[in-house]
């Protein structure tokens, strides 16, 4: 709104300010009347007459300000279009940047959990070594019945079980990662 008053009321102020400039040389020093008369002298000599502008050209003045107020508002507008057009893309580059970084994490998430289960699957299997030998062991030295060994082998089956399991869940979440990374 500043833009429109000042362009619109620039040739009226234009007219205001042309219209008497009077100049005063400070150098001059009143001390008597031929003095005084010489300043003023060397005032009018200083000041310019005023320009008179014609209907048509003040017509002029006033289309040209106008048209440069449209040109500016056409600018500005312009520019607040851009300004919002860069600020969307911004907003979306941002988005897809905070989108890649969840899928990182989750990539990152599945791997740990992975590892977690491979960890999981050699203790289970350490586990059912262990087991195994301590049977075997056992056996050797005659310190089982027929009943306590088939429980140890129940025991060892049940370890089995557990470790084709743990294998299952491995291969999906295998799956489930490179699922992720691609």
């Amino acid at each position: 709104m500043k833009t429109k008053c000042t362009l619109f009321l620039l040739p009226f102020f234009g007219l205001v300010t042309l219209s008497a400039q009077t100049v005063q040389d400070s150098a001059a020093v009143k001390i008597d009347s031929v003095a005084l008369k010489q300043v003023i002298i060397e005032t009018a000599e200083k000041t310019k007459p005023a320009e008179v502008l014609t209907a048509s050209q003040m017509e002029a003045l006033q289309k040209d300000a106008l048209q440069k107020q449209q040109e500016a508002e056409k600018m500005k507008a312009e520019a607040e279009k851009l300004a919002e057009k860069l600020a969307k893309e911004q907003r979306a580059l941002e988005k897809e940047q905070k989108r890649f970084e969840k899928e990182q994490k989750r990539i990152a998430s599945a791997e740990k959990s992975l590892i977690r289960q491979k960890e999981k699957l050699n203790d289970a299997k350490e586990d059912l070594e262990k087991m195994k030998s301590k049977l075997e062991k056992n056996k050797r030295k005659g310190k089982l019945t027929d009943i306590e060994i088939e429980k140890e082998n129940i025991k060892i089956s049940k370890q089995e079980i557990k470790i084709r399991e743990l294998q299952q869940d491995i291969d999906k979440s295998e799956k489930k990662v490179n699922k992720l990374r691609n």
